[in-house]
């Protein structure tokens, strides 16, 4: 469940409260679901702490917390990112194939783009304020049985509104997860991010590399690279999808796999119900195709 934007009737505390997490795994359970996982909270929950401002200290009592009370609630998963200026796109109204409508990202028009915040950030502020969190939250996270999930930067450039965005490349994976090298401490592995990076090339080398602290999986494709690309349909993207399933099979695999960002086809509604339906019904013949 995602919680980047809180939805109505969960108070806004600055942390996720152990009775509302309860809640949702109660009503999960009564319609015969597990909810495994709550991704993301409000950037306003930690921005201070990815960028180092006044007022981080609350924020982490409040990050530790929010992860506490995952543990006590029994949501076994926290799917976090790093991305103190969020998702961009450049366009929204993109045509793809059938007439269906997407988004799209050009960097050249990003470029222009002014401050996010106050000023400019550089990397190696952003690297020290995201160790100075990771090295107070994953012990927290490993007391109370959570593991945390590293979600790439959506799109995986250097820097969009004057911040640096750390994790657009396998370098910077591998630094943070060899850094924070914990059985607790793994990726949300975004697919469409990593076929962005190297406009698809790469993608098995991370999965082979990463293999079983890839806790669960974002499916979606593009098409191009992280400067300029076009999201599509999960069957014509950068990637061939039933390899990338059959590689993460061959890395021993056991999370759970949901689509992502879709086209929005004709008569969609906002949250792409259509959309959603062709890329899942592709995901279970991917998965059909792969079984012994």
């Amino acid at each position: 469940m995602n919680l980047y934007n809180l939805p109505p009737g969960l108070p806004d505390t600055g942390r996720l409260e152990f009775q509302d997490l309860l809640k949702l795994r109660s009503r999960a359970e009564e319609r015969g679901l597990r909810l495994i996982c709550i991704e993301n909270v409000p950037v306003r929950f930690y921005n201070k702490i990815m960028l180092g401002q006044d007022g981080r200290e609350q924020q982490l009592a409040n990050m530790q917390e929010t992860v506490r009370n995952l543990g006590r609630a029994g949501i076994p998963i926290f799917g976090y990112h790093f991305i103190a200026t969020g998702v961009w796109r450049t366009g929204w109204d993109t045509p793809v194939r059938g007439g269906a409508i997407s988004n799209s990202f050009k960097m050249e028009l990003a470029a222009k783009a002014p401050l996010s915040y106050d000023r400019e950030y550089h990397e190696d502020e952003m690297w020290a304020n995201y160790d100075w969190y990771l090295e107070r939250l994953l012990p927290v996270a490993e007391e109370y049985g959570v593991r945390l999930a590293l979600h790439p930067d959506d799109p995986p450039v250097p820097k969009l509104g004057g911040v640096p965005r750390l994790f657009r490349n396998f370098e910077n994976f591998k630094r943070a997860m060899d850094t924070h090298a914990s059985p607790m401490h793994g990726l949300d592995f975004c697919h469409g991010c990593w076929s962005e990076m190297r406009s698809g090339a790469g993608v098995i080398d991370a999965i082979q590399h990463f293999g079983k602290r890839i806790f669960y999986v974002h499916m979606r494709d593009v098409q191009g690279g992280g400067d300029e690309f076009t999201e599509c349909f999960i069957d014509e993207g950068n990637s061939n999808i039933l390899h990338v399933m059959r590689a993460l099979k061959d890395t021993g695999f056991n999370g759970f796999i949901i689509d992502d960002h879709v086209p929005h086809l004709v008569n969609d509604t906002p949250y792409g119900h259509r959309g959603r339906a062709y890329a899942t019904g592709y995901l279970r013949a991917m998965l059909d195709a792969i079984r012994d």
